[in-house]
């Protein structure tokens, strides 16, 4: 059916707008980090500093351990993203090849986990962990990452794995290969799509944690990751909003670059599943 010309300018009119309202805290949060802190709080506002501080990124990289604080978020984000796609790819495939008694209670039992709040875990959890001595380790943070990502992407992947046909394993097994082997040597690289945009959301829910570093790491300062180490810089009586922003640029810009070069896949993965 052919757009009117009135449906296309609503359309683009549309899209413009939901960018613009998506692209604006970004901006000003760059605004914020280049301007003066005396500027901020002028009336009207400023829409762009009339001397950006350019210097203020190696700045704040000279004065906070900022990359160190990036270092401890990545490795906690790998381990926690490891140590749930194991356990999410074998119990995705289970609950999708396996049909036992109880399964599909099971399978919602465990996406009702995800539904629980950090908080709600963050007591029954921080006993756990004083009780193995891991609080202000950032193994604290790799488990209890697990704990958040695990369920949703074992439904992922579930999902994902009922696209596949079954006929690829049953031939590798006509071929010889164990009902383990073929899924290690057939389904898995066919569902290569699918494992990066599920590894790609468990790291951004990783990196994006606040609730269980707060908790967990505040005995331990070479061990905070980013996202609580930005927390310190904000002062008692009188915050440096600048500074503050400026390292909210820098905590942001791996996950930017992540998703840059990584959108062709994401979105493929997230898409595959449709067509097969």
């Amino acid at each position: 059916m052919k757009r009117s010309r009135l449906d296309s300018v609503l359309l683009y009119a549309t899209a413009i707008l939901t960018c613009a309202l998506l692209v604006f805290p970004i901006y000003w949060l760059v605004v914020t980090a280049l301007s003066e802190p005396d500027q901020l709080r002028q009336l009207p506002p400023k829409f762009w500093p009339d001397q950006p501080r350019w210097g203020v990124f190696a700045q704040i990289l000279a004065e906070r351990p900022i990359l160190q604080w990036l270092g401890n978020s990545a490795l906690a984000a790998i381990g926690a993203v490891t140590l749930s796609m194991t356990v999410s790819v074998l119990a995705g495939y289970s609950l999708s090849r396996f049909k036992v008694r109880g399964g599909q209670s099971l399978g919602l039992f465990i996406l009702t986990a995800k539904m629980l709040p950090a908080t709600l875990l963050v007591i029954p959890l921080f006993g756990i962990f004083r009780q193995l001595e891991l609080i202000g380790s950032l193994w604290s943070i790799i488990l209890a990452h697990a704990t958040l990502i695990i369920p949703f992407t074992t439904w992922m992947l579930k999902g994902y794995f009922d696209t596949i046909p079954r006929e690829l394993e049953q031939a590798a097994m006509v071929d010889g290969c164990s009902p383990l082997g073929a899924m290690v040597r057939v389904i898995l690289p066919v569902s290569a799509p699918g494992l990066a945009a599920t590894a790609l959301y468990g790291f951004v829910l990783s990196w994006s944690d606040y609730a269980y570093a707060r908790t967990f790491l505040t005995n331990a300062q070479t061990n905070w990751t980013a996202n609580l180490g930005i927390t310190t810089m904000k002062g008692e009586y009188v915050s440096n909003w600048s500074d503050i922003s400026a390292a909210s640029i820098l905590v942001a810009l791996p996950i930017l670059l992540i998703y840059l070069f990584l959108e062709r896949y994401l979105v493929g993965g997230l898409t595959a599943g449709s067509d097969k």
